[in-house]
């Protein structure tokens, strides 16, 4: 059933009647001369619009019902199929903008790898052999400091939220990588400590505590301290079972003193003597750590400032969707130069109290349309339950989009979408755009029961639109009965090794679902996911 509202975003796809015999059309002809017979149309012509009808009228065919679900299982599984001839993805789901630019995963890699060489190059053109211990700890100590140094404009260029960055990696993976790089980082910079005291030591022939209080009177090492100490702030508040713990703003709050940590961490640099040693490595170090610096501002400040002027994006219109789940729809002046993808999100900051000091990561639920994006979001927290209060005007500054989890992923003709919970909204999207004939793009929609179900009767109008499969996999999770498990997926899609499968969830559920993927045969290369928790 597809259901009638006022807002653009909301249009009907299409009457949902069986189709009418149609009669046969008779052949259009040019014009004739009265004065010369009639000749059939000449190469290059124009043709009629409309094709021509050789073949008698079929009676229309009933619609195909619902996968009949057993009663013994405990999860209802049901099936939405149309008897509508397939029709073509409306070219208004589609952004007309030219595709963004993407960073390929394996070109950061290589460029973050290369660039370490480079630094270890250069430590290496500086060292001097020497059998002493003082200078071997000395060594050590400079090859770690350097490393850790580079370590931290590597972390902080991850999290610019670099577009190119963002769209070819994804926000999840960038998050992961930095808090893996993180780890790294404070090890390299323990092990720089450790090695300079030992260092000096040695060298001044006095106990670690001496030379412990000797190294803090010079105030480059006593920047570096400090700069320290933040960056074991942000490390500790990282930890999962201390994040859980804090608010946001408050885990906001210290990881901006990370940005002190690396300015002070660039004063102690400077004043070492591998950088302090000549005047182009100087030069070159100091050209690097502006680069980084104007990327953070840029991307991070005048890029969401000049857009939030630009679009003057504003609540539209807020609708609720079922037991604590609500749409916002937000509207402003050319959105379309945002060239938002399906399946991508943005961060929302929305200008009213409770609200305004945190940017909340929500996907599009729905293609943009006339100037407006739709967001779908449940309560799940304090921010999340005031969203629904949202009133219309209210002022929205939106940093993106954001995420890889968009078509340019599809590798297959056929594509499966496994959705949990709340986590439809992208793949909902997706459901709508994603080019394809009948059977080769199936939705998989796992919810508790029928009311946790969202935008239920939107994914049914699509798939009958599109004569695409769709599934909900209703049931407690901690049933008898898995629906994800491999022999129930290969059930629902018989080939499904030659699907790309995009998935997105809460995290139990994602992982769980990948691991059943992989041993129903679907290779980790064509699992394409996106966990919001780390964006």
């Amino acid at each position: 059933m597809t259901t009638e509202a006022s807002h653009p975003l909301y249009v009907p796809l299409a009457p949902l009647a069986a189709p009418r015999a149609e009669e046969p059309r008779r052949r259009r002809r040019p014009p004739v001369p009265p004065a010369r017979p009639a000749e059939p149309a000449a190469a290059g012509s124009v043709r009629p619009a409309e094709p021509v009808a050789t073949r008698p009228a079929r009676p229309a065919r009933p619609a195909r019902s619902a996968r009949s679900v057993r009663p013994t299982d405990p999860v209802a599984a049901r099936s939405a199929r149309s008897a509508r001839p397939a029709r073509p993805v409306r070219p208004s789901a589609v952004p007309s903008a030219a595709p963004a630019l993407r960073l390929a995963p394996g070109r950061l890699r290589a460029g973050v790898v290369a660039g370490a060489g480079a630094v270890g190059l250069l430590w290496g053109l500086q060292a001097r052999p020497s059998a002493r211990l003082d200078v071997l700890f000395a060594s050590g100590a400079h090859l770690t400091g350097l490393l850790a140094g580079y370590g931290v404009l590597v972390l902080l260029l991850l999290m610019a939220r670099i577009p190119a960055v963002e769209h070819g990696v994804g926000a999840d993976r960038l998050a992961r990588r930095h808090a893996l790089g993180g780890r790294y980082v404070l090890g390299l910079i323990a092990a720089h400590a450790l090695l300079a005291l030992c260092g000096h030591a040695v060298h001044t022939h006095a106990d670690l505590v001496t030379a412990a209080g000797d190294l803090l009177s010079y105030g480059a090492i006593a920047a570096a301290t400090a700069g320290t100490a933040l960056l074991v702030a942000v490390g500790i508040t990282s930890a999962r079972s201390v994040r859980r713990r804090l608010r946001h703003e408050t885990w906001r709050a210290v990881h901006l003193g990370a940005l002190l940590a690396a300015a002070l961490g660039f004063v102690h640099q400077l004043a070492g003597p591998d950088i302090a040693g000549g005047l182009l490595t100087r030069w070159l170090w100091s050209l690097a750590h502006a680069v980084v610096a104007v990327l953070l501002v840029w991307y991070r400040i005048v890029v969401p400032v000049r857009a939030a002027l630009r679009h003057d994006l504003r609540v539209a219109e807020v609708r609720d969707e079922g037991p604590g789940v609500v749409s916002v729809l937000i509207r402003g002046r050319g959105v379309d130069r945002l060239r938002a993808e399906p399946g991508q999100f943005f961060r929302w900051r929305f200008l009213r109290r409770g609200l305004w000091a945190t940017a909340l990561p929500f996907s599009l639920s729905a293609p943009v349309r006339d100037d407006t994006l739709r967001i779908t979001v449940k309560a799940l927290g304090d921010h999340t339950r005031r969203v629904r209060r949202l009133r219309p005007g209210t002022r929205v500054l939106a940093t993106g989009p954001f995420g890889a989890l968009t078509a340019h992923r599809r590798t297959r003709r056929k594509v499966l979408l496994l959705a949990g919970g709340v986590g439809i909204t992208p793949l909902r999207a997706l459901f709508e755009t994603l080019p394809g004939g009948p059977g080769d793009v199936t939705l998989l929609y796992r919810a508790s029961d029928s009311s946790s179900v969202v935008l239920r009767e939107e994914l049914e109008a699509i798939a009958r639109e599109r004569r695409a499969d769709l599934h909900f996999l209703l049931g407690p999770s901690d049933g008898s009965f898995d629906p994800l498990a491999p022999r129930a997926l290969r059930n629902l899609v018989p080939d499904l090794a030659a699907h790309d499968v995009y998935l997105c969830g809460p995290p139990a559920m994602a992982r769980a679902a990948t691991a059943s993927l992989r041993r129903a045969g679907v290779p980790a290369s064509r699992i394409h996911s996106e966990d919001f928790d780390h964006a």
